[in-house]
């Protein structure tokens, strides 16, 4: 063959057959199908003169008219051995690869692309022992990888290990490896026998590397595939020798089950659902997926507490004794549980009801759920609301699903291993909604003692009877609880702790606890009443209690310090040993009191964080009468600034202000803390005292703080918070206090010792408040 293709007579110009998806080597054999018109035409002309044609790839397999650009310029001439008309109009011929070419120039286009050619030869090479060494390699490398599973035909192994030229040699395995159009045409395009023969070699490396990898992977599913039949016919011969012994493991699961199913006191449609899961599962095959979904679901029904109970204590004298250990003060709350075991003496069948708890953090809200329940002798579980936006942590996944599982009330009851535990469900003004549903609305039937009665979790598709759970909710607001949720609780506030109370839970509850915490033994250190009061006032300024207890336990670690260094002494902990190890005091009482001024005004304000002492100041400056407001405001108490605005324009001839002043002036209204988001309609009647002192130029008393809206025409309107405002006003040593009338119900609830401490002054128009809060010499103050 070699002979044959030395000796050819090509022609300069040569017909043109584009082809697709392969690139044809020289002395290799391949049938190709024409189906192009022009193509046809290529394969009849080459027929007609001497049967070669020029072969070269397409760059864009899609294109059907290819111009001279589309395709490469290196191709091969090829002999056509035979040719084949078949039934649907196309042509298949057999064509054998003869020499490298390159196109020179275009004869004609139509109707068949024919180019002038020039024949590439190969470089002339010396075999040396190198290149002996490199085709001996090859040769192995592709023997390596016919035995690695290279698909290749035995007589042309044969072939090519009698090859000893390293261009041919390097042309027949290249047309054999499966490499794609871009590879194989630039081995194609290597005239460098020598050269093209490496390129080869570092293909056939790659092949080799591949096929390895497959190797592993077949013998790794095959052995996975051994092991698993394996263990499936080992399963069965056991399964058979128990089935003989009489210990057939299924049956006895499908038994247990029953079993199980019949001993609980279900309700019949439970029941019967029980049933039938347990029926379709002795059908199923027990390693089945299915069969899993099934088995987990039945479990889940036995498991609950259908009709296990605790039993109330109600001996209400055990009852208070147990709030009043845990928990000081608080007593609207203990009033309500005690009221509650009152009358679940006298009917059993009551429903519990749902209580909500609103009040700032720190306040208890959580541990007075655990005290109730102790309390009433039942098991406690607690859910965090916060956050959660799916309403399948409410109701439950469906079980069609993947890893489906009941919502986290059926979790927290089966947890607790009764149907009436003390739910505490924390945080239930942060909930939230979005595409998964909404998991307030999931909560309308769990808190509706109407409804819960049989509540249906997707998961469990039965009814689950939850009026006997006594329910708590807490919240730090009440504004963000949606209003049908919360017509379905009875809101209990708890607005924060007044000093004495701080004092006297540190004394009770925090000390003990930290001590403990920290090692620490009670006998060996004790704190001062006055070092307690100073962490109150000099270091936290909250309703709660829990930077209170960061501060105890800070101290608590400085002397449990002391004493693994080796100092066993007792530690008296006064007031200088609480600023040296806590700092500087951050709060002075004395210093909000400062002297008083013209446009300052003290207002209250209710925060989730409890009561705030809010500073509003007021000044003008020559203008155009342009109300500005900063601070923050949100859009009520910008309302709240213009209606106090055109009140005091309506009043200020009384105070010597002409009529005009208000037209020449700018007014500024500031709130300081800016960077605190404020709303809410309280701030009304401060707005307008603080606007009317920078008018009239008296200054405003200072010790005199004010909480209350108004209207245009100087009605004062009642507000809410007056205990957590009370609260934020004594912190500071505020001796009086002006409050709307209406507000006046308000004070019966605050402790005795609050509200001794206080001046009340209660108003139905703001015609009575300049009288009280600005100074008694109204001697107008000039601008300098």
């Amino acid at each position: 063959m070699e002979n044959i293709l030395e000796n050819i007579n090509i022609p300069e110009t040569l017909p043109l057959l584009p082809i697709r998806d392969i690139v044809v080597f020289p002395y290799m054999i391949i049938p190709l199908y024409v189906g192009r018109e022009n193509s046809i035409a290529a394969v009849d002309e080459s027929l007609k003169r001497d049967r070669l044609i020029f072969l070269t790839a397409q760059k864009e397999v899609s294109i059907e008219e290819p111009k001279l650009d589309d395709l490469y310029s290196i191709g091969v001439v090829a002999s056509v051995l035979r040719m084949l008309k078949m039934p649907d109009g196309r042509v298949k011929i057999l064509v054998q690869g003869l020499k490298r070419c390159k196109i020179l120039d275009v004869v004609k286009e139509k109707p068949f692309l024919e180019v002038k050619i020039l024949v590439l030869e190969d470089a002339q090479v010396e075999i040396t022992l190198e290149v002996e060494a490199l085709i001996k390699n090859t040769k192995e490398l592709l023997s390596k990888a016919v035995n690695l599973g290279k698909q290749m035909l035995p007589d042309l192994l044969a072939v090519i290990e009698s090859i000893e030229d390293p261009g041919k040699l390097a042309d027949i395995v290249v047309a054999n490896l499966g490499l794609k159009v871009k590879e194989h045409q630039e081995i194609l395009e290597i005239t460098n026998p020598v050269d093209r023969l490496q390129k080869v070699n570092e293909y056939l490396n790659k092949e080799i590397a591949l096929l390895e990898v497959q190797q592993r992977i077949f013998n790794r599913a095959k052995g996975e595939i051994d092991k698993s039949q394996r263990e499936y016919f080992l399963r069965e011969q056991l399964k058979a020798i128990k089935k003989e012994l009489g210990e057939d493991e299924e049956g006895a699961e499908i038994k247990e089950f029953t079993d199980k199913i019949n001993k609980t006191n279900m309700p019949k449609e439970v029941k019967e659902e029980a049933l039938k899961q347990v029926n379709r599962l002795s059908r199923m095959h027990p390693d089945s997926a299915e069969a899993t979904v099934v088995r987990t679901y039945i479990e889940w029904l036995v498991e609950l507490p259908w009709d296990n109970e605790t039993e109330d204590n109600l001996d209400l004298e055990h009852a208070k004794k147990i709030l009043d250990e845990d928990h000081y003060g608080l007593k609207d709350v203990k009033e309500r549980i005690l009221d509650f075991l009152a009358v679940r003496k006298l009917n059993k069948k009551m429903k519990s009801p749902i209580l909500c708890f609103i009040g700032p953090p720190g306040v208890g809200k959580t541990s007075l759920g655990k005290s109730i329940a102790r309390a009433m002798g039942r098991k406690f579980v607690r859910m965090s609301l916060g956050g959660v936006r799916d309403e399948a942590e409410i109701r439950g996944h469906r079980r069609t699903y993947i890893g489906a599982l009941p919502g986290k009330i059926i979790q927290g009851i089966r947890n607790a291993g009764s149907k009436n535990p003390v739910f505490v469900l924390d945080e239930i003004d942060k909930i939230g909604m979005d595409f998964r549903g909404d998991p307030s609305s999931a909560l309308l039937e769990v808190l509706d003692p109407e409804q819960n009665n049989s509540f249906v979790d997707h998961y469990l598709g039965v009814p689950f009877d939850l009026s006997n759970v006594f329910f708590i909710t807490t919240a730090n607001y009440q504004d963000p609880i949606p209003p049908a949720l919360l017509d379905r609780m009875e809101v209990i506030r708890i607005p924060g702790y007044s000093e004495e109370e701080k004092i006297q839970i540190a004394k009770r509850f925090l000390l003990q606890r930290q001590i403990k915490e920290n090692g620490l033994d009670k006998t060996n250190v004790k704190f001062s009443d006055n070092a307690i009061k100073l962490i109150i006032e000099g270091y936290t300024r909250e309703s709660g209690l829990r930077n209170l207890e960061r501060h105890i336990a800070t101290l608590c670690r400085k002397i449990a310090r002391k004493v693994a260094e080796g100092n066993n002494k007792k530690f008296i902990i006064g007031e200088k040993t609480v600023e040296k190890y806590l700092g500087p005091r951050i709060f002075f009482s004395e210093e909000e009191l400062k002297a008083n001024e013209i446009g300052v005004a003290t207002g209250l304000a209710w925060t989730p964080s409890g009561g705030e002492v809010l500073y509003v100041e007021c000044t003008r400056y020559p203008g155009k009468g342009e109300l500005i407001l900063t601070g923050q405001l949100g859009d009520v108490m910008k309302e709240s600034a213009r209606a106090a605005l055109t009140y005091v324009r309506s009043i200020a001839n009384k105070f010597d202000v002409k009529a005009n002043e208000f037209s020449k002036y700018d007014i500024h209204l500031h709130v300081p803390a800016g960077a605190i988001p404020k709303d809410g309609p309280s701030a009304g009647v401060t707005m307008a005292v603080a606007i009317l002192s920078a008018f009239a130029r008296i200054k405003i008393r200072r010790d005199v703080a004010m909480t209350g809206e108004i209207t245009i025409t100087g009605k004062v309107l009642p507000v809410g918070g007056i205990k957590e405002k009370v609260l934020a006003a004594r912190r500071i040593g505020m001796k009086k206090i002006v409050l709307p009338k209406k507000n006046e119900k308000d004070i019966v609830n605050l402790p005795n010792n609050i509200a001794r401490s206080i001046q009340f002054v209660f108003v139905e128009s703001f015609d009575e408040i300049p009288e009280i809060a600005f100074e008694k010499n109204k001697t107008k103050t000039t601008v300098s």
